[in-house]
């Protein structure tokens, strides 16, 4: 094997054999085929995706002039000729790079236009190639300016960079820009499995996996890290060394982090941090490793035709994506991304790492009867017993859901108006003038007075009449609920699963949004058969997790079956009703409150701003 590194030795010589630029490629092939010349390039793109690269290999076709010294400009650079390999071996003198990290003053590019003067020496074109043209100081910028725009015909600018967002504008517009993409990391792994074919070296898929998903988008890094791979495996690349010398997690760790969170272990989950701490693996690898198999078990949860069937561990994560729901999973997925940025802040990474995962399970929802960490299950005698079994205290959701299912019988009886003691009624109040200083648009129709019933200047002031109360508006439709015993029963069962945390998410929402058409007594179980209008409810996983919580509170084998349809009568529209009731509750006891008519006619320019009352 060559001593020349990788990175070096498989540097792409033409435009077909650069991989993952197949944009840049097309463009500039049709350019040079047409002859349609540009004559100032911009490249950008992150490190090692083949700037500089493309940059040869135009230099190349703008100067071949083929096997028998006769060709002219062409998209398939021969190679063989003189001027391609001079420029491959980097001694064509037509050709100049030019490192502005280094060179970045205004000498430099001075004496760079000075010698554009003279025509090429060999050549067709003379090609100047400036590399990290970002680092370039104005001065600098400023004097290269009219040769940017102008250039004599012999002459062509490549600019190369690997943040154009620091290139003055006035370049920009001067410049034909290409910006190279990262590469795919599939697109990496394929081109290493070639390499590695050509060098004769044996390696395992996982290992170019690792190799290629290390390297960024990047072809060099990925070369580079393959040249290491190949040197720590001694001739060879095996995923176990690869993931050794990378640091990277070992799957088998991640299965033991999901398979606890799943079971609610949080001993487990200890033991894992500890098992990374002594092995010395990354905190933030084990959280990358992590959202990636979350992100794969996210697919097979939502689209499982789309899952790679080619990946040796579909099977690990086919087992895995059971375990968790597609919400927990979501879920779950956004607080390992979120978690990255907090390991900074922790005292160390793994105490980080570790109150990141025990997060996991906080936010898992514990079935009826148990507690996060342990999940243990009392039996229901002994719940309520002692301070030991009581339950813990309910979120402020699931207070109100309950508050709401117990008020659900009242939903359709009429509002009781508590009685107000009220005045006589006086003569109605005087209507404010505009000379009083009151802008017209504060008089509105909500307002104890009204602008056209202004009494005459020589009334005497007196305390304003009790403002009639509005004419009722069309009340809601769910406000007039039908009374139906099953409703109220399901109404009942599902505040109780709420209050017990054995049904959350979508769980949940399932059983607020179904209507109860039917249930049934049947060999020591029941059925029950609900009405749910939104489809993306009816899963069998949702059901399934309903029926096992409504089986745990009834103490038998409950069976769910769902149809489609409009449904009435939910527990959610209970809500709703119980809402608007206490709502319409409120606005007439404000309306009829002594005080506040006092104060409206105390304050001509006050009002009841609407929406703004609550009811407690």
């Amino acid at each position: 094997m060559s001593s020349m590194v990788l990175a070096r030795k498989y540097r792409p010589h033409s435009f077909e054999a650069m991989v993952g630029q197949g944009h840049v490629v097309q463009a500039l092939s049709n350019a040079l085929t047409q002859q349609r010349l540009h004559h100032a390039y911009l490249f950008t793109g992150t490190r090692g995706v083949g700037k500089t690269t493309v940059s040869r290999i135009l230099a190349k076709s703008l100067n071949c002039v083929g096997l028998d010294g006769t060709g002219g400009i062409t998209a398939h650079p021969c190679g063989q000729c003189q001027p391609c390999r001079d420029i491959d071996s980097g001694r064509f003198v037509d050709y100049v790079e030019l490192d502005a990290a280094s060179n970045r003053g205004v000498e430099e590019i001075s004496q760079l236009l000075d010698q554009s003067v003279y025509k090429p020496v060999v050549g067709r074109f003379k090609v100047y190639m400036i590399d990290e043209v970002h680092m370039l100081t104005n001065h600098a910028f400023n004097a290269m300016l009219k040769t940017l725009e102008e250039p004599p015909d012999y002459l062509k600018f490549v600019l190369a960079t690997t943040d154009p967002q620091k290139v003055p504008v006035t370049v920009l517009s001067r410049c034909l820009q290409f910006n190279l993409r990262p590469m795919a990391m599939q697109t990496v792994q394929d081109h290493l499995q070639q390499v590695m074919a050509s060098e004769a070296i044996s390696a395992e898929p996982g290992a170019l996996s690792l190799l290629a998903r290390a390297a960024r988008g990047s072809m060099r890094d990925a070369l580079s890290l393959t040249d290491q791979a190949i040197a720590f495996g001694g001739g060879a690349l095996l995923e176990t060394n690869v993931r050794q010398m990378l640091g990277a997690v070992d799957r088998q760790h991640i299965q033991k982090i999901i398979e606890s969170v799943s079971a609610g272990d949080g001993a487990g989950l200890v033991a894992a941090v500890d098992t990374l701490r002594e092995l010395g693996l990354s905190a933030s690898g084990t959280l990358e490793e992590l959202a990636t198999a979350l992100q794969r078990m996210a697919v097979i949860q939502a689209v499982p035709q789309a899952a790679d069937a080619s990946d040796p561990d579909a099977a690990l994560w086919q087992s895995l994506a059971r375990m968790l729901a597609p919400d927990e999973t979501q879920l779950f997925y956004s607080l390992a991304l979120q978690g990255r940025a907090e390991l900074a802040l922790a005292p160390d990474e793994y105490s980080g790492l570790l109150m990141l995962l025990l997060r996991l399970l906080a936010f898992k929802p514990a079935q009826a009867g148990q507690h996060v960490g342990d999940r243990a299950t009392p039996s229901p005698k002994a719940e309520g017993s002692g301070a030991a079994n009581r339950p813990a205290p309910e979120p402020a959701v699931q207070r109100a859901v309950q508050a709401v299912v117990q008020t659900a019988r009242a939903a359709t009886a009429p509002p009781v108006t508590q009685p107000v003691a009220v005045a006589p009624k006086p003569a109605p109040a005087r209507a404010p003038e505009v000379s009083q200083g009151i802008p017209p648009w504060e008089v509105l129709p909500d307002q104890a007075y009204e602008a056209g019933n202004a009494e005459p200047d020589s009334a005497p002031a007196e305390a304003p009449a009790l403002a009639e109360p509005p004419a009722p508006a069309a009340q809601p439709v769910l406000a007039a609920l039908p009374d139906d015993p099953l409703s109220d029963r399901w109404a009942q069962l599902v505040a109780q699963m709420a209050a017990r945390n054995s049904i959350t998410a979508l769980v949940r929402e399932l059983a607020m949004q179904a209507q109860c058409v039917a249930s049934m007594e049947e060999g020591g179980g029941s059925r029950w058969r609900l009405r749910v209008e939104r489809e993306s409810l009816r899963g069998d996983m949702h059901r399934e997790r309903l029926a096992q919580a409504l089986s745990q509170l009834l103490e038998h084998t409950a069976v769910i079956e769902l149809e489609g349809g409009a449904a009435v009568n939910t527990p959610a529209q209970r809500d709703q009703a119980a809402r608007e009731r206490r709502q319409r509750a409120a606005e007439d006891l404000i309306q009829r409150d002594p005080l506040v008519i006092s104060a409206l006619a105390q304050y001509p320019g006050a009002r009841i701003v609407a929406g703004s009352i609550r009811p407690v």
